[in-house]
């Protein structure tokens, strides 16, 4: 383990899937950065990184002792303590992690450039330490879903049309669960407008299904223009629209 000093972090919050853990190039001017005074650097076993990266599952106890106030930042010239907070690296990668004091990877970051090529100049030098998963997390296999969207789904996208796309998925949730079968029909056909005769003869399940299946690949203008569509009259949709989009529902 090496201390890593002048840290800059933008925190990400309740992430557990990579991808919304944004590299720098996609930081924004109003995202929550800090300066860390001091952080702890582990060298990590990429099944390990990959589980700290994309879930929000107990860390491994020892992991916790290693790092527990190893850490710090400075408020109003006071040093302060961060009880567990550190960067982990597998050599090829690197994660910043503060657990807010839980047990989990409640907060995450990438670095700056600069930084980073640090971190992986250093991560050459220092052995690997190998941690153990608590017993209960070694078999479970990582599930997604439509409101924990599959990487492959989000490959190739922008941070905003990330965003954008779980938005639309969380306006498709809702419509699985309390939309009718005529509501069903009508976003079918505006996704496939030359399949108005066949929505007639698909069940609410089968509709949804095709639906869902174009829906997650890519995204495209047509995304977009059902997105804003769907959210229209739900507030706290269009809330959401207009923080990402910077402008209100059409």
């Amino acid at each position: 383990m090496e201390l890593i000093g002048d840290v800059w972090v933008n925190w990400f919050e309740g992430e557990e899937n990579g991808y919304n853990v944004c590299e720098f190039h996609e930081w924004r001017k109003h995202d929550f950065i800090e300066l860390l005074d001091q952080v702890p650097l582990l060298k990590i076993e990429t099944s390990l990184f990959l589980y700290i990266e994309n879930d929000l599952r107990d860390l491994p106890s020892q992991l916790m002792e290693d790092v527990r106030n190893q850490s710090y930042i400075r408020k109003n010239n006071q040093r302060e303590v961060i009880e567990y907070c550190f960067i982990a690296t597998d050599g090829e990668r690197h994660i910043v992690v503060d657990t807010l004091g839980y047990n989990v990877p409640i907060r995450k970051s990438r670095m700056i450039p600069r930084q980073e090529q640090l971190i992986l100049d250093k991560a050459e030098k220092m052995e690997t330490t190998i941690y153990e998963l608590p017993a209960k997390e070694k078999n479970r296999v990582k599930e997604y879903h439509i409101m924990s969207p599959h990487p492959d789904w989000m490959t190739g996208l922008t941070r905003k049309e990330r965003q954008l796309k779980q938005l639309l998925f969380m306006a498709l949730d809702h419509l699985q669960t309390s939309g009718s079968l005529e509501e069903m029909r009508y976003w079918y056909t505006e996704w496939f407008p030359k399949q108005y005769q066949e929505s007639k003869k698909l069940t609410f399940n089968e509709a949804w299904e095709r639906l869902f299946n174009e829906v997650k690949i890519g995204w495209s203008k047509k995304h977009y223009d059902v997105c804003e569509r769907m959210i229209k009259g739900q507030a706290y949709f269009e809330k959401l629209w207009e923080l990402e989009h910077g402008t209100k529902v059409n």
